[in-house]
């Protein structure tokens, strides 16, 4: 790999050639990557917003994919970023490098087999899972795929018949790709997850695979994108959904726990084995399924009642003979629908073979003794009524089992920091000063941990000038619902500010409710998470001067507004998990059991980063101006509070509500 002035002369070359001009920050991120990718040492890099961190990354994973055996591999958590990295950075790195470098280089996107469209699926090898979404009865009784000439009735089958037509022109296959896109629904008509495909060796198109065709473009790239959930595939299951590599850049690092645990939460439920029921009889004949469906009705009733949330003791005896059962007459399904020699591939059969895998597997996971190492708790699925968002279920309605480790810390260090290079960035990846809680949570602390250094290469705003923190100390303690108060003093805010506003709220429910009962008593319009696609409300909130945007969690993250059309952006409330969260109280009580402060390990370090992130929206160029205003008083009043605001940009803090008024009141004057 080329010397570290050499990289960071090349960053300075592809910047200024892109009509940019390199920054401190982006030189000394520069320098902490090549020096990490060339010892091996794992980084942990925090780069405030505007550091321009993924060009001060991606550059040095040129220069050593250069000389690299195996790809780099470079992880995201959103789509978005993602599709930044692809569709803009990359490119224009390598267009503008492209004289400077001694060989082409290869990028490819490594996403999961659900992302694409199957071509077997579409061509009659898989069952009509939705009634005639994919097919249609001729005259003579034979099933032929909908054509835009058979003319579908549903808008269902409309969406299918584009899809189809698509994936005869289409080069990759790519939902991403498809312009305007289907609905989830139509989408799953059209696509299979990994456990439900036939695979290479069975599949009679595998040579025309969207996926395999992507997956080979990968293993032969020297770059390669993907995101958090295909890292913990491949760090937790061990299966070769990447190329083999050595090194890996993670942006949006401090995601990564969240992710990766989420893709390995695994739900039960009397409804999954009624579905593998239903999928065996219908596509595997002969099989008998009697048992099985006798299995899933005692599962359901051993969860009747039984509280929503943790359960602490794990399953009890009658929940466990269930699990049991379920476990038992799944594996007799299984074997009896194995395909006999010499049988061709039948995608039916696929998908019914793997919802019973399913089973098998997630009931060997839950029927065994209690695990510290895991979480197992009861979900609920709530009901929607417009006006006033997902309302909690009662006890009463069909209950879920879900499973999930207690910690990915220590997969993470076997299956991912072991024998790699890693480099974690954020703009939020330290709390203060300190790395050594994210660093915890991904296994790089404890006896046994690989070395890692942290580094905060700062941003160049100059957050004292440019940015003020109020927090509005005399409001009472937030509630379930947003307060009167607090619906008053953003009303005030609002008013000062004359619009401009991002408004996060910790619920949708908060969300709607305070842009039903604000818009009779404010002049600028207020836009609300939910009345239209995301992009289309934000993309309206940049381009109108004073439209407010009212959302929740969404919004806390990937929203890039700068200039005057965000001048104000409000918190109603400090983001702590909820309370009836499972994994959150697992992981207080297994941090106090140990002898720790369970709410400062993880309830104050979860808010703390996601507040960082909410305060991050508000200054995005070097010219913003603004006012972060947080409505929750226990950030100026309990002791935690010191905690949270030094994990905020190093703004001008106060809690005069008239010095913040008259503040927004003479931003809205010089910017109109």
């Amino acid at each position: 790999m080329a010397e570290v002035q050499d990289v960071v002369a090349l960053l300075d070359r592809a910047v200024e050639r892109m009509g940019g001009q390199s920054r401190p920050g982006q030189h000394e991120m520069t320098r902490q990557v090549v020096e990490s990718l060339e010892t091996g040492r794992h980084l942990l890099v925090q780069a405030g917003t505007g550091t321009g961190k993924s060009l001060a990354y991606l550059v040095p994973a040129i220069a050593h994919a250069l000389d690299a055996e195996k790809p780099v591999v470079v992880s995201t958590a959103t789509l978005a970023l993602q599709a930044q990295i692809v569709g803009r950075d990359l490119p224009r790195l390598l267009e503008n490098l492209d004289e400077e470098l001694p060989r082409r280089l290869d990028v490819a996107l490594a996403k999961g087999r659900s992302n694409y469209v199957c071509k077997y699926k579409l061509g009659g090898g898989y069952p009509d899972e939705d009634e005639g979404a994919l097919f249609a009865l001729g005259d003579d009784g034979a099933a032929r795929p909908l054509t835009a000439g058979a003319g579908p009735s549903s808008a269902l089958g409309q969406e299918v018949v584009r899809v189809r037509e698509w994936a005869e022109e289409t080069e990759t296959g790519d939902r991403d790709d498809l312009v305007p896109g289907v609905s989830e629904r139509a989408w799953r008509q059209v696509s299979v997850s990994a456990m439900d495909c036939l695979g290479a060796q069975k599949c009679p198109m595998a040579e025309e695979c969207f996926s395999e065709l992507a997956r080979k473009k990968a293993g032969e790239a020297d770059i390669v994108i993907t995101n958090h959930a295909m890292l913990a595939v491949s760090a937790f299951e061990g299966l070769a959904v990447l190329p083999e590599f050595d090194t890996v850049i993670i942006d949006e690092a401090h995601e990564l726990q969240d992710r990766v645990t989420s893709s390995v939460t695994r739900p039960l439920s009397a409804a999954l084995v009624s579905n593998a029921a239903t999928a065996t009889r219908r596509n595997c004949k002969g099989v008998a399924v009697e048992a099985l469906s006798r299995a899933g009705k005692a599962l359901a009733d051993s969860l009747d009642g039984v509280p929503t949330g943790l359960m602490p003791k794990g399953l009890n005896d009658e929940q466990r003979l269930a699990v049991t059962a379920v476990r038992e007459a799944a594996r007799v399904a299984l074997s009896d629908s194995k395909p006999t020699n010499g049988e061709t591939a039948d995608g039916g059969r696929q998908m019914a073979r793997s919802q019973l895998l399913y089973l098998v597997e997630q009931c060997d996971r839950l029927d065994g003794p209690a695990d510290d190492h895991e979480v197992i708790w009861i979900s609920r699925q709530g009901t929607f009524t417009p006006g006033s968002g997902y309302a909690a279920p009662d006890d009463s309605s069909p209950a879920t089992i879900n499973v999930a480790p207690l910690s990915v810390a220590g997969k993470l260090r076997e299956g991912l920091f072991d024998g790699r290079t890693v480099v974690l960035t954020s703009a939020t990846l330290a709390i203060g000063a300190a790395f050594e809680p994210v660093a915890g949570s991904l296994g790089l602390l404890g006896e046994g941990a690989p070395a890692w250094t942290g580094v905060d290469v700062g941003s160049p705003f100059d957050y004292t000038r440019q940015g003020m923190l109020y927090v509005a100390r005399h409001l009472p303690k937030p509630s379930r619902n947003v307060s009167a108060e607090a619906l008053d003093e953003l009303a005030d805010l609002i008013g000062a500010s004359g619009g401009g506003v991002l408004s996060l709220f910790s619920s949708r429910r908060a969300a709607e409710e305070a842009a039903e009962a604000l818009r009779p008593r404010v002049d600028p319009e207020i836009l609300c998470q939910g009345e239209s696609s995301m992009s289309t409300l934000v993309q309206q909130f940049a381009d109108e001067r004073d439209t407010c945007l009212f959302g929740t969690m969404t919004l806390w993250q990937g929203v890039d507004v700068p200039g005057p059309s965000c001048r104000l952006v409000v918190i109603d409330r400090i983001p702590f998990p909820r309370p009836d969260d499972p994994l959150s109280t697992a992981r207080s009580r297994d941090v106090a059991r140990h002898g720790g402060n369970g709410f400062m390990a993880v309830s104050a370090s979860h808010a703390a980063v996601r507040l960082a992130q909410g305060a991050g929206r508000l200054i995005r160029s070097t010219t913003d101006r603004g006012v972060v205003a947080v409505l929750d008083s226990r950030l100026a009043t309990e002791r935690y509070g010191n905690f949270l605001r030094a994990s905020l940009p190093p703004m001008w803090a106060t809690t005069d509500k008239n010095v913040v008024l008259g503040a927004l009141a003479r931003i809205a004057a010089s910017d109109s």
